[in-house]
């Protein structure tokens, strides 16, 4: 089932996720209809915080990115087939860091210059609970760290200067009120209705 995202200014958005067990009521339900939500949207992340559910899972699949004929072969081989569940993530990040033009499903036709750090070390469990440690780098990287900041309440934006941050507020308020235009299913905060 396709589950509306919600928008910018949902306060969900701004909470902290709980961890949960593998008895969550329809777990295995509720990622199904992640995936096919991200999907639908054209993503390469999806968080449960941007479907309503204030718990610490996220899926990522950066397939996608694979395509972009400026990554190397080794770049390329490290995405392919990327496709991934994360359950209760604990994230260290490392390295040094750079900058990659991100978006967000939960914040339509805002693009911006994020840095973030090219290596991260992280603990998770997967669908099945089974526990997992990985070290990841480049888009993977990035990719997890975008989604493992919205079960911590952050969104990309958060991390613009106040310029930056002032300049999009119209673009802001706008999405907020559901004055955009998507092709996917979504919640908007300040509007009466749904889409």
């Amino acid at each position: 089932m396709i589950l509306p995202i919600v928008a910018y200014g949902t306060p969900v958005l701004k909470k902290e996720g709980k961890n949960i067990t593998k008895d969550y009521p329809n777990l295995d339900q509720f990622i199904a209809d992640m995936w096919e939500t991200m999907y639908k949207a054209n993503g390469v992340g999806l968080a449960a915080p941007q479907v309503g559910v204030a718990i610490r899972l996220f899926v990522v699949d950066a397939s996608p990115f694979a395509e972009d004929e400026e990554l190397s072969d080794e770049e390329r081989e490290q995405l392919i087939g990327f496709k991934k569940v994360f359950i209760n993530p604990e994230l260290e990040e490392s390295g040094e860091e750079w900058v990659f033009n991100e978006g967000c499903l939960s914040i339509p036709e805002v693009r911006e210059d994020i840095y973030r750090q090219e290596e991260i070390h992280i603990t998770y469990f997967d669908e099945n609970f089974k526990e997992h440690k990985e070290i990841f780098t480049g888009l993977p990287a990035r990719v997890i760290q975008h989604e493992y900041d919205h079960i911590e309440g952050i969104l990309f934006t958060d991390k613009l200067s106040p310029l930056k941050k002032r300049l999009i507020k119209g673009k802001l308020n706008n999405i907020a009120k559901g004055n955009i235009q998507v092709d996917y299913k979504m919640r908007f905060p300040l509007a009466s209705k749904k889409r």
